[in-house]
């Protein structure tokens, strides 16, 4: 309240009629052309000690100005200034840092121009300058974090293509001046889908969490159950009322583990990826001991990752999020078809990006990727050539219509190593095809894919990062169905047909679906409760750290036509 206050004061004040007011801003405009067209090839500004870190978009907007200052009117700052402050000050609801838009540079400068309006003195050309420098460079820089996010993830993690928007900033910012709605600019720049709004509240409730002190851990000890009886069960209930996954009126039920207790736990481990067996064991109660600020930790890198997406526009798609190991076709905002997939390794991570499924293969080949036949397939063949036939896999030589089938018993396996491998195996289709008898296409440059699994058992397993980047997906045949619903031809007769013919056939998409990688490990469900998953690739840390460094710059502008 102070620092509006201040502000407030200031901007209601001003501080020389108008013949000095248009001497000054006329002095003011050629210091800022300037110290801009002397900032050096890349451009270099200051103020103080503070680093402008739009610049390269800044200069283009005072450029398309002739120079004029945005933010005074040579008197006192505009009212503008004061909503650009409030800005600011609210990006902390973002997960943002507001330090990080000069806020403390901006608070003393105010406080100058403050005491040297009480003194009555002459109000400082360098000292509008600055301003108008701070407050344009915290407009552009907030507006790209909104907008894009504040890291760049194409360098931040290579593994992360999810589709970079772009925007022209500068030409925003003059509009959004000249129509004084700078805060309603900046804040239409953030996600607009319910998710991000839900990540939001349940941020604020942590946020909220953690001022009052968090939660206290649940004490070590064995695994607490329905029917147990202990001293322990008072913390477990307190745990879970902060959680709201029990009524807080239970906490007056004492130390006995009762069925609403229970429900209470199973709540709980669902939001968390746990096994829904109301049982506090050793991984329960490691996830009911995450501190509130580790929650509220990933509660702001999830937002940051929100960020990074471009709009969702398309009436359907397919969303998988690799850490919750879950597939959901989305229509109209609602999920229509829900499963759960198994996808990469730690050592073979599936990526992030976007991508278009424009058709689907019934009783897949599996052409053996070059790395996989290296490291997995290779090394069990020189063990004992009987594998090739036993899982129907064969030894080709070349590509295309001239690759010639080989008889694995004329190669001398021993003498093979991975870097000089001379073939390539294909396994035929059938019941045991590693993709199964469905294959899901969206071509990307990292060959990953959807496609069923005769492995079936992995997916009742909590944790799924099983796979070689690929996504192996729990109803693949009532994927199938849906994605060819409006081919009558294809009906479930047919497609039932073609598999117990074990001959491969490719199906065109007839309405192509956007396919959205993603990785999230913490989101809000319908009911406003955040779900927390692991983080499988250790992702998290890193984005993290990430965000503590020096705040990411907006991009050049498009080039003009």
């Amino acid at each position: 309240m102070k620092r509006l206050f201040l502000l407030i004061l200031f901007i209601g004040t001003c501080f020389a009629g108008p013949d000095r007011a248009f001497a000054l801003s006329d002095k003011a405009r050629e210091y800022l052309r300037t110290r801009i067209e002397e900032a050096g090839h890349p451009p270099k500004i200051l103020v103080g000690d503070e680093k402008i870190y739009s610049s390269v978009v800044l200069p283009r907007f005072y450029f398309d100005r002739t120079f004029d200052l945005a933010w005074s009117d040579g008197n006192a700052p505009l009212p503008q200034a004061d909503d650009m402050i409030a800005a600011i000050l609210g990006a902390s609801k973002e997960g943002l840092i507001p330090e990080d838009y000069h806020l403390a540079k901006l608070e003393e400068i105010i406080g100058h121009m403050r005491s040297t309006q009480q003194k009555e003195e002459r109000l400082s050309s360098l000292r509008l300058v600055d301003l108008d420098l701070l407050l344009t460079d915290a407009f552009l820089v907030l507006a790209s974090h909104f907008h894009s996010g504040r890291v760049n993830p194409e360098t931040f993690a290579p593994e992360w293509h999810p589709g970079k928007r772009n925007a022209d900033f500068a030409g925003i910012l003059g509009k959004a001046l000249q129509e004084n709605r700078i805060r309603e600019t900046l804040e239409s720049f953030l996600p607009k889908d319910v998710e991000y709004v839900r990540l939001r509240e349940a941020f604020a409730t942590y946020k909220k969490l953690s001022k009052e002190g968090g939660w206290l851990k649940v004490p070590e000890g064995p695994t607490l159950r329905k029917g147990d009886r202990s001293e322990r069960i008072g913390a477990l209930r307190k745990r879970l009322v902060l959680a709201a996954d029990l009524d807080s009126h239970e906490l007056d039920e004492g130390d006995y583990f009762d069925e609403k207790l229970e429900g209470a736990v199973k709540r709980f481990q669902l939001r968390h990826g746990l096994a829904p067996d109301g049982i506090v064991g050793k991984e329960t109660l490691a996830d009911l001991n995450v501190s509130v600020e580790q929650r509220l930790k990933q509660a702001m890198i999830n937002m940051e990752r929100r960020r990074w997406l471009p709009e969702f526009v398309a009436e359907r798609y397919i969303l998988v999020n690799i850490a919750n190991f879950e597939l959901e076709v989305i229509e109209g905002n609602e999920p229509v078809m829900t499963m759960r997939v198994i996808v990469g390794r730690h050592y073979r991570q599936t990526p992030v990006f976007t991508g278009t499924m424009t058709y689907l293969v019934l009783n897949p080949y599996w052409n053996v990727p070059p790395g996989i036949a290296a490291k997995d397939i290779l090394p069990e063949v020189k063990k004992d050539i009987r594998y090739l036939a036993e899982n129907n896999i064969r030894v080709l030589q070349g590509w295309g219509a001239g690759a010639v089938r080989i008889d694995p018993a004329t190669v001398d396996w021993k003498a093979m190593r991975a870097g000089n491998l001379p073939y390539w195996f294909r396994q035929d289709p059938g019941p045991n095809n590693s993709l199964g008898r469905f294959k899901f296409m969206f071509p990307n440059k990292y060959h990953v894919y959807l496609h069923d699994t005769p492995k079936r058992e992995l997916f009742w397993k909590p944790a799924r990062a099983f796979s070689s980047g690929c996504i192996r997906v729990e109803k693949a045949r009532e994927l199938a169905e849906y994605l060819l619903s409006d081919r009558p031809e294809w009906a479930r007769e047919q497609i039932e047909a073609t598999i117990a013919s074990k001959v491969e056939k490719t199906v065109t998409i007839t309405r192509p679906i956007p396919v959205h990688l993603l990785y999230w490990t913490a989101w809000a469900d319908k009911e406003g409760a955040i779900n927390f998953r692991r983080d499988i690739y250790r992702r998290d840390e890193r984005l993290y750290a990430a965000l503590q460094l020096q705040p990411v710059p907006p991009a050049a502008p498009p080039a003009k036509p």
